[in-house]
Order: structure tokens, then C-alpha cells, then sequence
């Protein structure tokens, strides 16, 4: 009884990625990949992704260990301010985003007539837009490492002596490793992957904010085949996430 349905939604997940494939333009592939609008959108993909990534652990890091650890009275409701842009469309982030901390918004205002700082509509705005979406991933999973580790270690540690820095970097980091290291990946390959917050409040500028995903949206009218191979990228880039967090996920089932 349950088997036409899910062989319906197993090719209704199956047959995009397919035709994806099918579609791909392989004889010129090589060609395709190596001209200088597809490594100049990956490079700058990698960099914003990587950047936005490094961002998140800094700040996502220790704001996981407060939802944790932190004992903060309303510590719900500041789990569902975090959590939110996991659900909020990416557009109205990089509205949100824009409102802030554009060069007349509450924050950048300031930012741009006391430092003369400017983020919309630059690379670092695209670091911004990219870290905003993609941190939820990373707090939630360090989160989750953090409440399955064992704090006895943690005790013991302080009954010899050892402060509170000393326990978290040689005894809570180790043990919570697994953790930041899935919630890395993942926080780095949606920031790859993000779309709506980045065209919002970075905008299209190729060479400076055209990332891989807005590079796909612009060669779907200009040149299709080279739209399916910036996605074909995106896609083993998925997978290659996907199988190497295949072993966390699995051992997390059992």
C-alpha cells in the first residue's frame, strides 16, 4: 500500500537530478569548465563560502555553547531567533539584511560614516548574506554535540585544577569535534549553495558578488549549457557532502 507512493516520491526526487545529467553538455564539458566565467564564478563561490564559513565558527561556536551551557534565562526563545533563518526566505534575509546594514540602514549608517564602511553591493556584503543563512546549521549541530557530551569530563577537569579555558579547549573542543566538523560542512556548502539573501543584498556584479548560483541564473538566458555545468558542480559538491556525512548521520541512527 505504501510502496506506489514512495516510488513515486523517490522519482520525484530522482528524475530533476537525472535529467540534469542527461542534459549535460559532456562532449564540451572540459571546454566548458575551464572558460573564465565559470572559474571566475567558482573562485569567488569558494572564497565567499569559505569566508562566510570561518565567520560562522567564530561567532556560531560560542553561541551554540550558550544555547548549551549558558543557563541564560528565555534560552527557547533565543533558539527560535536563531533558528529562524532556517525557515525565513533567503529574499526576505537579504531585506532584512539590507535594512540594517545598508548605507542608510539602522547599523550601516554608521558603519559608513564612521569608517566609511559599505556592504551591499560587495564581496564582503556577499560574505555577510551567505554567513546569515548558513550559520543556523552550525549552531544547531555544535548545539546538539554539546548536549550529548558527557560533562563529567568537564568536572573532573575543573576538580584538578584546570579553569575554564583550559576544559574547554582540551576537553569539551575534542569531544564536541564531530560536531563542529558536520556542522562545518554543512554551514559551508549551504553558503555555496545560497541564492536569494546574496542577489538581495549583494547584488550581480560579476567578478565581485556573481557566486555560482547567481551564475546559473544568468547563463539560463544567455548560454543553457553552461548553466548545467555550473550546476552539475553544485551538485557534486552535494553529493560529496552528503557521503562524507553519511557515517555521522548513520551512527547517529543506531
Amino acid at each position: 500500500m505504501l510502496l506506489l507512493p514512495a516510488l513515486i516520491g523517490l522519482a520525484f526526487l530522482l528524475v530533476p537530478l537525472i535529467g540534469l545529467l542527461a542534459k549535460a553538455p559532456w562532449s564540451t564539458l572540459p571546454a566548458k569548465l575551464h572558460s573564465a566565467d565559470v572559474w571566475q564564478a567558482l573562485r569567488l563561490s569558494l572564497v565567499c563560502a569559505t569566508s562566510a564559513t570561518a565567520l560562522c565558527l567564530v561567532l556560531g561556536v560560542p553561541l551554540a555553547w550558550l544555547l548549551a551551557r549558558g543557563g541564560l534565562p528565555g534560552r527557547s526563545l533565543i533558539r527560535a531567533f536563531v533558528t529562524v533563518p532556517l525557515v525565513l526566505p533567503p529574499v526576505v534575509g537579504g531585506v532584512a539584511l539590507l535594512l540594517v546594514l545598508g548605507r542608510r540602514g539602522l547599523v550601516g549608517q554608521y558603519l559608513d560614516s564612521w569608517f566609511g564602511i559599505s556592504l551591499p553591493f560587495t564581496t564582503a556584503g556577499v560574505i555577510v548574506a551567505e554567513a546569515f543563512v548558513a550559520m543556523p546549521f552550525l549552531v544547531i549541530s555544535v548545539e546538539g554535540a554539546l548536549r550529548a557530551a558527557d560533562p563529567r569530563y568537564e568536572e573532573a577537569a575543573a576538580t584538578l585544577g584546570a579553569g575554564r579555558w583550559t576544559t574547554f579547549r582540551r576537553v569539551t573542543l575534542p569531544s564536541i569535534a564531530p560536531g563542529i566538523v558536520a556542522g562545518t560542512v554543512l554551514c559551508w556548502a549551504r553558503a555555496l549553495g545560497e541564492f536569494g539573501a546574496t542577489i538581495t543584498f549583494a547584488g550581480n556584479f560579476p567578478g565581485r558578488t556573481t557566486t555560482m548560483p547567481l551564475a546559473v541564473y544568468l547563463a539560463l538566458e544567455t548560454d543553457p549549457d553552461v548553466a548545467v555545468v555550473l550546476s552539475l558542480v553544485l551538485l557534486l559538491v552535494s553529493v560529496v557532502v552528503l557521503a562524507s556525512l553519511r557515517e555521522r548521520w548513520i551512527s547517529g541512527l543506531q
